[in-house]
């Protein structure tokens, strides 16, 4: 099993955002550090006495003012729908991919996420100590996972439930989907019984 399909099972993936977010900052540290370097006079006592605003870009730009004005309104439209894309990527719910088991024209059978996570956490349920359970299915259509949470009742002998886990269900689903590999993260937690107020 490849480490990048079991950690689809763990949490969704925010590599794109964390690469982007790491360039950008690393842009924004080169460009104070040179911005440093200069005011200093490293590169130059000259070039550190200079204005922020270069005299002749300031009048290259107003011999050229409708080009670069039409250059800054275009740069600044492709920054905003870049940054729309990514605002609406990073808030867009995690897809429940559907696993098609049988591709053949005319007879396609495609099971749904839904299906998929109904039938391990009706099998989940069962074993004994488990209160409740919630399954969800992640990942893709070609590499599905699953992210389960069981609650347990006070007591339970967690190395049974675990062993049943694997045995029955994940088995189970792994057979019934004629899956080789199903990767699956598995959270514990205690089942709280309401409190009983005192009379």
């Amino acid at each position: 099993m490849s480490k990048s399909v079991a950690t689809k099972a763990l949490s969704r993936s925010y590599t794109g955002e964390r690469t982007l977010t790491f360039l950008v900052g690393l842009f924004a540290l080169l460009g104070g550090a040179l911005a440093l370097l200069v005011g200093f006079g490293v590169l130059g006592e000259f070039r550190g006495r200079r204005p922020l605003l270069d005299p002749i870009a300031v009048g290259w730009l107003g011999g050229h003012a409708t080009p670069a004005r039409i250059a800054a309104i275009v740069l600044g439209v492709l920054l905003f729908v870049l940054g729309l894309r990514w605002a609406l990527r990073s808030l867009r719910p995690e897809p429940r991919p559907d696993l098609d088991l049988d591709r053949t024209e005319g007879a396609e059978l495609v099971v749904t996420a839904a299906a998929i996570a109904g039938a391990v956490q009706a099998d989940a349920e069962q074993l004994a100590g488990v209160s409740r359970a919630r399954v969800r299915a992640v990942g893709s259509r070609t590499a599905p996972a699953l992210r389960l949470t069981l609650w347990l009742h006070e007591g339970t002998d967690l190395k049974s439930v675990w062993a049943e886990l694997d045995a029955r269900v994940l088995t189970r689903a792994r057979e019934s989907l004629g899956l080789d590999v199903l990767p699956a993260a598995v959270r514990l937690e205690l089942d709280t019984s309401p409190a009983k107020r005192v009379r």
